[in-house]
């Protein structure tokens, strides 16, 4: 297998079949990934150096009309406390984070219907004048072709949009009542069209994944070319269908990471919160395995816990824009520090 990480080190471009032999042989060889790890975190330096990218998240909205089996906003769900920001809300959080020296925003939220194409054109358009050189996130679920045209010329610079399974029955089994990936691989299609730098991914451990479906969205990804990768655990919420199913697991995850890294080499990868959530020592292993951003929660106090995915989200302390001096120190332990720039793909200039 060491062959195999050579080969994704020197660039080569592994097929399905080979993803798949690497991944499961990482799940029990750690010589294997600690190999892995090490060659995604030296191809990240390459291109980053030692600074790990800062984006402030703004949660806009716990309201979804979808019922995705997995997500504690799922519609289905009556114990969620719902809320929507108010557009003064989110302009006094990119205020803070501005202050503290944030350059990305991400605004992120269920596909909840009263976020109108207005009302988020006026918003994007006020952040876009009010911080003209920061960089604006949308994370917002699938829309119109003509609704991200409209918020791409508002201002937006950059569209998460995980696709959270490749493989065609996983995908439906997990979101009933939705049109299918296809309808998800048509959305990327046209953010990556109308210029937006986009980003793909998926959960590790969700009921039903097989190794043999994480290579299958790796494929995709490496495919697709797109310029941010989110991967973390699937992490469970007991107010769902899986809420008893247990959580994803942590070496497949950095696995993954690692091979998403070498696939992509110049792709802006999250160690995410969910990491954080699944180990204390999570954020640094994500980035010890090729990760370069970190998305600390700008979101109104009072509402992080209502966006409540999975249970138990880290939301305080250096998950937090107030703890940025702490994640700072936390990053100085592993050699990294916090790098406040807009931090764009290499392929896009501001």
């Amino acid at each position: 297998m060491r062959e195999l990480v050579e080969h994704l080190a020197s660039g080569r471009k592994l097929d399905v079949k080979e993803l798949g032999l690497l991944l499961t042989a990482t799940t029990t060889d750690n010589t294997l990934l600690q190999l892995l790890r090490d060659n995604a975190v030296r191809t990240a330096r390459q291109q980053f150096g030692f600074g790990i990218f800062i984006r402030g998240l703004i949660e806009l909205t716990s309201y979804c009309r979808n019922d995705c089996l997995y997500c504690g906003l799922r519609r289905s769900n009556r114990l969620a406390e719902r809320y929507r920001l108010t557009a003064d809300e989110v302009m006094e959080c990119c205020s803070e984070g501005y202050n503290l020296g944030f350059r990305t925003f991400v605004l992120q939220g269920g596909e909840d219907g009263a976020l109108s194409d207005e009302w988020l054109t006026e918003l994007v358009g006020r952040i876009r004048t009010t911080f003209p050189e920061a960089a604006i996130t949308l994370s917002l679920g699938e829309r119109s072709a003509t609704s991200y045209r409209r918020l791409k010329e508002a201002g937006a610079n950059r569209y998460l949009l995980r696709h959270e399974a490749a493989n065609k029955e996983l995908y439906s089994s997990l979101h009933p009542g939705m049109q299918g990936i296809e309808a998800r691989l048509a959305c990327i299609d046209s953010l990556k069209e109308l210029g937006y730098q986009v980003g793909m991914g998926m959960m590790i451990g969700v009921k039903g994944q097989q190794i043999e479906h994480i290579a299958e969205d790796l494929h995709l990804i490496a495919e697709k070319r797109c310029e941010m990768v989110g991967i973390g655990p699937f992490l469970p919420h007991h107010a769902t269908p899986l809420g008893e199913e247990p959580a994803g697991d942590l070496r497949l995850t950095l696995a993954t990471i690692a091979i998403a890294r070498l696939l992509l080499p110049e792709a802006l990868i999250p160690s995410t919160t969910a990491l954080a959530t699944l180990h204390p020592d999570g954020r640094k292993m994500g980035i010890l395995s090729g990760a370069n951003v970190v998305m600390p929660n700008l979101s109104p106090a009072d509402v992080r816990a209502k966006y409540a995915i999975y249970e138990n989200k880290a939301s305080w302390g250096k998950e937090a824009a107030e703890g940025l001096a702490a994640l700072n120190d936390e990053l100085n332990e592993i050699g990294y520090h916090a790098d406040l720039r807009r931090g764009d793909h290499l392929n896009f200039k501001q």
